[in-house]
């Protein structure tokens, strides 16, 4: 009706020729492990978070504890379904009632670690499960009820080498339920499944029990409450079963479907495990083959786990420097859309060119351009003698079209890097977050007027600066400062590209003619040099109002942040405890 072999080393025995140098390699996996980072949300993202949470748990919970100690004492993990009476098979092998059973399910409670009182040492130092607090006695209510905690009950019925750990279910409906339990299951040296006649095939423990295969987990399985008309045809089903996975080695122990004594399975139907687990605890060759079959068997899994973890890294790496190139991209076009917008011409059209009429004229001026602009200085100079003329539209003019371009290029460069992060990887998520981002700072007019004026103010020092001894000129003294300025701002402007019919001739006109005023009194030369300048210093402003309105997404990709070498550390630290083993 059952097994009690032991467990048979399926996998070759832990390096025992340099343990110190296996176990730095485990801890520089597990520092490796702990740091990696998956902050945005891709496709499988969550699964790869569970799978490093796992690694890092089971690393913390059994792997680092047990090479640190290898005749610590075994502990077995006593897991399985709902209902299938985890807690009244540990009370009736134990002879005493350690673990409460939960009549109302699910039940939430600490778990409870039932050992010899010679072994408490082991369990009180947080050797095992560092991450949960430590509760004494058995007793009910508060710290007992912290599914957090661990409640340590010392006895005589357990021989010393052997602890038994109740686990909650591993289908509860209460998520931290099924979590722990996973946790304290990828802490054993023997996992201990209990199942029923009725439930032995449901698929979340057999999902388990593949699991513990592949890592070459130690496994027992006591089929509980069997009646005995189906004993032997369950029996059978449930070691086929076994077999299909990998687990044909692993014992089964069989306990009928009886009526319970004071809440406890009579002795006679636990006789056999309890007489197993018993010789498993006082032969130390028997408990070392289990212990070292689990630990090995979980060595060898970790390399393609923390791969498997790695790629996740990566694939993070990849889609935050998609994510990170995609505003760069925005900015840039709107960079170059402004730098092209300053130098085609389109400036020069609407109420710029309807003030630089009512500077020049329409008449003798434009006559003068379609004659031929061999003869335009000198008409220029005669007709600019002693007039003073008022700059002020045309400049306010000229500040409102540039404004109006380089807010609109902002606007277009927020709303098509948004647009883009939608369409990326853990983009969508980022712009929920922060629907903001979809247009441009909400100050972004008031700074860019500002940046026209500050721009205004230098293209003022150049001619300033140029202007010289040739202040006291007459065709100086007609325009001032303020109008020759007025006048390299049009010459900055001045390409014709875009333009078309009688826009070329009057927009494309009058750029000729502001370029051969500022020569009639600066010279060629100077006006090419004043307008490089004047263009460079403008495009430089933008492109730093572009810089900071672009850090609004670098901020949030920050909070996001992949470290780039991570998925590399993580892949070497597992090759090295590979190379260690």
């Amino acid at each position: 009706m059952s097994s009690d072999r032991p467990l048979p080393a399926k996998l070759g025995p832990v390096n025992d020729k340099d343990p110190a140098a296996l176990l730095a390699a485990v801890e520089r996996l597990r520092d490796s492990a702990d740091a990696v980072h998956l902050p945005l949300e891709l496709d499988g993202t969550e699964g790869a978070r569970g799978s490093r949470r796992e690694l890092v748990q089971q690393l913390d919970d059994y792997v680092l504890p047990r090479l640190r100690a290898l005749d610590a004492p075994l502990l077995a993990v006593v897991g399985g379904s709902t209902g299938a009476g985890k807690s009244t098979l540990v009370n009736s092998v134990v002879g005493d009632e350690v673990t409460r059973t939960g009549v109302i399910r699910p039940t939430t409670r600490a778990s409870v670690l039932v050992h010899h009182e010679q072994d408490t040492r082991w369990f009180t130092d947080k050797r095992v499960l560092p991450g949960l607090a430590r509760v004494a006695g058995v007793g009910e209510g508060g710290a007992a009820d912290d599914p957090g905690s661990v409640r340590l009950v010392p006895t005589s019925s357990l021989p010393a080498g052997l602890a038994l750990l109740d686990a909650p279910d591993i289908d509860s409906v209460v998520k931290a339920n099924r979590s722990l339990s996973r946790q304290l299951l990828a802490a054993a040296d023997l996992w201990l499944f209990v199942t029923t006649a009725a439930r032995y095939a449901d698929a979340v423990p057999w999902d388990l029990l593949r699991e513990a295969s592949e890592r070459g987990t130690s496994v027992a399985i006591v089929l509980n409450r069997v009646p005995p008309e189906a004993l032997e045809q369950v029996r059978l089903h449930l070691a086929s079963m076994l077999r299909e996975q990998g687990l044909g080695q692993a014992p089964i122990f069989t306990v009928l479907e009886v009526d319970l004594n004071r809440g406890m399975i009579p002795v006679k139907h636990v006789e056999r495990l309890r007489s197993w687990l018993q010789s498993l605890a006082r032969d130390a060759r028997a408990r070392s083959v289990v212990i070292r079959r689990t630990l090995s068997g979980t060595l060898g899994s970790l390399d393609g786990r923390a791969v498997g973890v790695a790629d996740a890294v990566a694939a993070q790496a990849a889609a935050f420097a998609e994510l990170e190139q995609a505003p760069r991209t925005a900015y840039a076009a709107a960079l170059e859309g402004v730098s092209q917008g300053v130098q085609d011409g389109s400036l020069l059209r609407g109420e710029v060119l309807a003030r630089w009429q009512e500077l020049v004229g329409t008449g003798e001026f434009l006559r003068s351009v379609e004659a031929g602009i061999g003869r335009l200085r000198d008409r220029v100079a005669a007709y600019f003698t002693g007039r003073q003329v008022s700059s002020e539209p045309l400049g306010d003019a000229i500040q409102t079209g540039a404004a109006a371009l380089i807010t609109s290029h902002g606007q277009v460069a927020a709303s098509t890097a948004t647009r883009s992060w939608k369409t990326l990887p853990g983009g969508a998520e980022l712009v929920r977050e922060h629907p903001g981002l979809g247009k441009a700072s909400p100050d972004l007019t008031e700074r860019v007027e500002r940046l026209i004026r500050d721009w205004q103010g230098e293209v003022l020092d150049l001619v300033r600066e140029e202007a010289g001894s040739r202040r006291a000129t007459a065709r100086y003294l007609a325009f001032g400062v303020n109008g020759f300025a007025v006048l390299l701002m049009i010459v900055v402007f001045s390409m014709t590209a875009g333009l078309t019919g009688g826009e070329i001739a009057i927009a494309g006109g009058s750029a000729v003619l502001a370029q051969r005023l500022l020569e009639a009194v600066f010279g060629d030369q100077a006006v090419r040099s004043m307008a490089t300048k004047a263009r460079k210093a403008l495009l430089g402003h933008v492109e730093r109002l572009y810089e900071d309105e672009r850090a609004r997404f670098e901020r949030v990709l920050e909070e996001v942040a992949v470290r780039e070498h991570a998925a590399e550390e993580l892949r070497a630290a597992a090759a090295g405890v590979e190379a260690a083993r």
